[in-house]
């Protein structure tokens, strides 16, 4: 039997560390890389071109039917009112009505809104008979009740309901161009635009290069496979005969799923599965802005992780029980993306052990004699690969980050890179933990985020987003 000391055990540790991350950032590249050149080819197919809105287009006042906005709230007192009054004043529509819910036991929020709303008769605000929070798709299902109160009251249904959080600043064009988008599929998504904020570069920075991406590339490369669209629960919409279906699923009366912490991603692959179709939309405004919800993510760390592990719980976890998989390769292959954030965390934290293994291998080194790790050809051409990969996609995340948000975040965004890494460790054990209590019987609970800022009151926030086509 082979005795080591414990130097000679470190660098085997890091030697075997390095082939297990190694091997699956490499298998991660692939898919990236794969992803990447079906966008290229769609843009040079011309698949992948952004249009820009013709002017006339831009003030449309009319609608094709009745449109609805859903907006759940708990303890948003600092910005209901904000996106309350800017939804209101861009969107002039008779045809819009904006139900909006709150608790009873939340009367900061109740009283935000209701003074924001004033007289204007499109508001309704529907206080929940649970006391708050419940859960995010419980608000959303009393909301779809009040809906069909009114309907049954007026004879009128809707043609389609909007989905929007209490933080969102909607962009003037989105209803009309959903509108129009909605005339032949049964859900649209467009794009979302966090907005930078001087005072967190590093946190709420770095979803801007995230959405960026994801949002003017994977979603692009989704809808042109014609895979399920995940809804991001802001600045999309789905169709009132569709929303029909999916509450027939449930008795009639809860399309949203109540037990999900993702309820809006499970919707709109609950569409797909439905036979439903989707789109997801990017077109720009005459001076270059994308048309998209803008919004403040969270600006400090705590925060960022809490959302972020909601996401990797809904998505990854619950998706997993809720949906399974689909046989059609598109689908499954979208779907293991999807759900690849827990397993993502675990070869960036073997990554970062690898990082201090190699440090502290290097001290030992560096004062006496000890053993280090040889690189045979196999490992030389791993780290040459993973070298090479990660160049590549500090390349990609630049040039979507500089294109909706100038050079300089582009800049940042790869140095943000190693934050983001961080958020998702952390993320990704703290959603573990939390599904492994749901298996237990706790009940998933409406674990939301804190929200302080509005884009609609910070400053430059109508610059952002001045890109070519």
């Amino acid at each position: 039997m082979i005795e080591y000391s414990g130097a000679e055990w470190l660098v085997l540790v890091q030697q075997e560390l390095l082939l297990f991350a190694g091997a699956f950032f490499l298998i991660g590249a692939l898919d990236e890389i794969t992803v990447d050149f079906a966008w290229i080819w769609l843009k040079l197919t011309g698949r992948a071109r952004t249009e820009t809105l013709a002017p006339e287009h831009e003030s449309e006042l009319e609608l094709s039917g009745p449109a609805a906005v859903f907006i759940p709230t708990w303890q948003e007192a600092a910005v209901i009112g904000t996106t309350i009054r800017h939804a209101l004043a861009v969107w002039p529509h008779n045809q819009l009505r904006m139900y909006v819910g709150c608790y009873d036991n939340d009367p900061a929020t109740l009283a935000a809104a209701a003074v924001a709303g004033g007289t204007d008769s499109r508001l309704r605000i529907v206080v929940q008979r649970k006391p708050g929070p419940t859960t995010k798709a419980d608000c959303l299902n009393s909301l779809y009740a009040a809906l069909q109160t009114d309907e049954a009251r007026t004879g009128r249904q809707a043609s389609m309901v909007l989905l929007h959080d209490a933080e969102d600043m909607v962009d003037p064009a989105a209803l009309t161009l959903i509108d129009r988008s909605m005339q032949t599929v049964d859900i649209v998504q467009l794009p979302v635009l966090p907005e930078p904020q001087p005072t967190s570069p590093w946190i709420a920075g770095h979803y801007c290069e995230e959405f960026a991406e994801a949002h003017g590339k994977a979603m692009v490369v989704r809808d042109a496979l014609g895979a399920g669209m995940p809804l991001a629960g802001v600045g999309c919409a789905i169709s009132r005969g569709m929303l029909t279906k999916l509450a027939e699923q449930n008795g009639g009366q809860r399309p949203f799923a109540d037990g999900s912490l993702t309820e809006d991603y499970e919707l709109g692959l609950g569409v797909a599965e439905l036979g439903g179709s989707g789109r997801f939309v990017r077109m720009r405004h005459e001076d270059g802005r994308l048309i998209a919800t803008r919004a403040c993510f969270p600006a400090r760390l705590d925060q960022a992780v809490r959302q972020k592990t909601r996401w990797v719980h809904g998505i990854a976890f619950q998706g997993w029980d809720h949906l399974g998989w689909s046989g059609k390769p598109s689908e499954f292959w979208m779907r293991l993306r999807d759900r690849r954030g827990p397993f993502t965390a675990l070869v960036l934290a073997a990554a970062y052990l690898l990082l201090v293994l190699s440090a502290i291998v290097w001290a030992l080194n560096a004062f006496w004699q000890g053993p280090s790790m040889e690189l045979n050809a196999l490992l030389r051409a791993v780290l040459a690969l993973n070298f090479i990969s990660f160049a590549w996609r500090a390349v990609w995340r630049f040039a979507f980050t500089a294109r909706e948000y100038g050079i300089g975040e582009g800049l940042l965004a790869i140095l943000r890179i190693p934050v983001a890494n961080i958020i998702a460790i952390m993320a990704g054990r703290r959603a573990l933990m939390a599904y492994v209590a749901t298996l237990s019987g706790e009940a998933p609970r409406w674990d939301k985020t804190d929200h302080s800022a509005h884009p609609a009151t910070h400053s430059g926030v109508l610059a952002a987003g001045r890109g070519s086509r």
